[in-house]
């Protein structure tokens, strides 16, 4: 076993990369002046995984929409008691969540940091699931979906992403819908578990104050004492999706007093590949920070209009197959700030960008980068998620040198069109 020492530019410091031949990929990365360690223990899989072959088999298999979130429920529940009394008796704090592409179980303590990534590394190994425990999970759930429902940011976002997108399976709510829920089987649970939480579609990510030595035997102990089926490349299908969006404007009435309105534009296919992808992250990124950060002149703009409450929302969600920027608010105007909003986007590739101003602004983001090494929680996250889509979050820091000004216009006029734009209002309910 090769074991790779990773330096990371600017910031003199290592971590430490290896793959077990069982196909698990770890990193550690020491960090002995900090109190605390951090580990994470991630799976490829999340909610848009719904159609796939199934390791050891041929055939398409599609299964019910919030799966992958119920899945990471169970795997809490043991038969001889719940794993989170584990960890809280070794002084821990352990948590899980599901996302869009992967499932993340996670723990973070101030001792005992071998047993705990004992702990997180059996439990997750250790699927239990049965039509009794199932049946009694879906009642939690369900209650989790109605409340997500009541919430009208929530509303928002996922109004927004049905809008941007028509086939592609990240417009269904991460949590499912009360019926897909109630349709899920303990067999369909063992089926995704098997297919993708195989240790080669998977990473463990160990951060903080450890000794780098112990922590490799024990997690190369750990792994050799299980056995796995071969490794195997798992196909998956997210439907076909068009660049353009598959509705102008989405409109949800709630009961809200004050409206919220968001606008989002979609990216084109062909700029999430590896490649590309962190540059036009970064890219977009500046481009938020120099017109809708709360020093941009947009955001002055909005706001001495009268068209925001609060602050601007932004977003922005690159991954491997799909990809979008959202700028939402709260506001007594939703259809002038939508199309305020809109009208900007399709202006920025004729506004002239000031070189103090795009100076300042890779600087904070630089900041940003520097600061992000110190937050173990940000640290593993980011190395895990850029990982699973091909690309070295180390990179982002040559990246971010080397962007000008020139590939910010270039990439404007890539980026934004009238047809990748919708936008979403949740709107106070008629009487």
């Amino acid at each position: 076993m090769i074991v790779n020492k990773l330096e990371i530019p600017r910031i003199d410091e290592s971590l430490y990369q290896f793959q077990l031949e069982n196909g698990l990929n770890v990193y550690l990365y020491p960090k002995p002046e900090m109190e605390k360690t951090f580990a994470m223990f991630v799976t490829k899989y999340g909610s848009i995984d719904q159609k796939f072959i199934p390791l050891d088999e041929q055939e398409w298999t599609s299964v019910p929409d919030g799966i992958a979130h119920f899945l990471e429920h169970k795997m809490f529940e043991k038969e001889d008691g719940d794993v989170f009394q584990q960890f809280s008796e070794r002084g821990a704090s352990a948590n899980a969540f599901t996302s869009f592409t992967q499932t993340a179980y996670l723990f973070s303590s101030t001792s005992e940091e071998k047993g705990n990534v004992e702990t997180l590394l059996n439990f997750v190994q250790d699927p239990y699931f049965t039509e009794e425990t199932v049946e009694r999970e879906k009642g939690i759930i369900e209650q989790e979906i109605r409340m997500y429902d009541d919430e009208a940011d929530w509303r928002l976002f996922f109004g927004l992403i049905g809008a941007l997108y028509k086939e592609h399976p990240v417009r269904i709510d991460i949590a499912g819908t009360v019926d897909s829920i109630h349709s899920i089987t303990h067999h369909d649970l063992y089926k995704c578990y098997e297919t993708f939480y195989h240790p080669s579609n998977m990473q463990l990510f160990v951060i903080g104050n450890f000794d780098l030595e112990e922590m490799k035997q024990l997690v190369e102990s750990n792994q050799n004492s299980k056995s796995f089926i071969e490794p195997g490349e798992i196909k998956r299908d997210f439907g076909k999706e068009d660049n353009e969006v598959f509705k102008k404007e989405e409109v949800i009435e709630m009961p809200v007093t004050t409206a919220k309105c968001m606008v989002g534009v979609k990216e084109k296919i062909d700029q999430l590949n590896p490649e590309q992808l962190l540059k036009n992250e970064l890219v977009r990124d500046l481009v938020l920070d120099l017109y809708f950060s709360k020093s941009g002149t947009y955001y002055e703009k909005l706001y001495q209009e009268g068209l925001m409450i609060d602050s601007l929302r932004l977003e922005l969600i690159m991954e491997d197959s799909f990809g979008f920027t959202a700028i939402g608010a709260s506001t007594t105007k939703p259809e002038q700030f939508a199309k305020e909003v809109k009208q900007m986007l399709l202006s920025l590739k004729n506004e002239t960008i000031n070189e103090k101003a795009f100076q300042r602004a890779k600087k904070k983001k630089y900041g940003e980068l520097i600061r992000e090494f110190n937050d173990l929680e940000e640290t593993a996250s980011n190395f895990v998620s850029y990982f699973q889509q091909g690309v070295d979050y180390r990179d982002a820091f040559s990246v971010l040198e080397n962007v000008t000004i020139e590939d910010i216009n270039e990439a404007l006029n890539e980026w934004i069109s009238e047809e990748r734009i919708s936008t979403c209002m949740v709107v106070p309910e008629k009487e």
